[in-house]
């Protein structure tokens, strides 16, 4: 008796036949361009800052509270760090704005064809000049030559 394979054995359960023309398709990749990524991110650090200077704006004012109705140093310490850390949150909301702005800038320049053309010439001026003359000599004969047109 031979061993049979897995698929032999299947195919005799089912009573269908074995064929090795088996197309394995892989699930396509979902690719969202590179600006719904920043512009995501972006909505999302945005949203997640302008909550965090909210929440430490009410905080602020309930330290505030605090300190004036105890009159604890530290209290007003806290306020004080607490009042910092929201201001150094809105300059972070400001920065993020223009980070966003810079990478914009750069896709722009990457995205621009710049083409620079930069013509040697490899001779003597002797032969620049005789060059030069030439095509000017050319010019002038064309010049003097009368042009007929055929109507």
């Amino acid at each position: 008796m031979t061993k049979k394979s897995i698929t032999e054995k299947i195919s005799e359960a089912l009573d269908v036949e074995v064929t090795s023309d088996i197309e394995v398709r892989k699930p396509k990749e979902i690719q969202i361009p590179q600006d719904e990524h920043l512009r995501k991110d972006y909505t999302d650090v945005r949203k997640n800052l302008k909550d965090l200077i909210n929440t430490g704006s009410g905080a602020i004012d309930g330290i505030l509270n605090v300190a004036s109705e105890g009159e604890h140093p530290r209290a007003y310490e806290v306020a004080a760090q607490l009042i910092k850390v929201v201001t150094e949150t809105n300059k972070e909301l400001i920065d993020l704005h223009k980070k966003v702005k810079d990478i914009e800038k750069e896709d722009v320049k990457l995205t621009q064809n710049n083409t620079t053309n930069n013509a040697i010439y490899v001779g003597s001026t002797s032969e620049l000049q005789s060059l030069i003359n030439q095509d000017r000599s050319n010019v002038k004969k064309i010049k003097n030559e009368e042009i007929i047109d055929n109507e």
